[in-house]
């Protein structure tokens, strides 16, 4: 049974160990698993995982704050894709302030998830929190997932660049599942 306080009323529920990979109850710490030995394989996967999500929440940290202040409302693949010249895209009235408010909001919830994949980075992952790894996946999938998908539908010329976090993010999963596998 585990006891929690809420507003000075103590529920107590009973915990039910999950065997799932990205269901883990237990906490492990890097310094109790690398106790009187090597580090183990478990422990360097771990790591690697927390920092892989810390790498890609930097990464859209940093991608956010280009959309927030930097980007352009139309580059030029974007007026590629949409068969226009620079002349024509001036035609169509407040479309350049529309587009930098809409990447503006869109570069705020990049910012802000980047700075969310660093929190579990730093606290989920090590400690291998309950839904961490279920939670990792759902946001891979909706994030860097989804952007490089669209950037090749796009055929953004960016496109290579982009499928970069998406494999990364992958690979720190692959490791998290590795690392409670390696547990045994």
């Amino acid at each position: 049974m585990a006891s929690f306080v809420f507003d000075r009323i103590s529920v107590k529920l009973p915990i039910v160990a999950r065997s799932s990979v990205f269901f883990s109850t237990k906490k492990t710490s890097s310094a109790q698993s690398t106790k009187g030995r090597g580090m183990t394989s478990q422990s360097k996967l771990q790591r690697a995982a927390t920092w892989i999500f810390v790498g890609c929440g930097v990464w859209m940290l940093g991608l956010g704050i280009y959309f927030l202040f930097v980007r352009p409302p139309l580059l030029p693949e974007d007026l590629r894709f949409l068969g226009w010249s620079a002349a024509q895209a001036e035609l169509v009235p407040r479309l350049s302030e529309w587009l930098g408010k809409v990447f503006t909001v869109l570069g705020g919830f990049m910012a802000g998830a980047g700075v969310l994949a660093v929190v579990v980075a730093v606290h989920a992952v090590p400690r291998r929190l309950a839904g961490t790894g279920v939670g990792l996946a759902c946001a891979g999938l909706l994030t860097v997932g989804t952007m490089s998908g669209i950037n090749f539908a796009l055929d953004s010329d960016f496109r290579w660049l982009l499928v970069a976090p998406a494999l990364l993010w992958l690979a720190g999963l692959g490791c998290y599942i590795a690392g409670r596998s390696a547990r045994g």
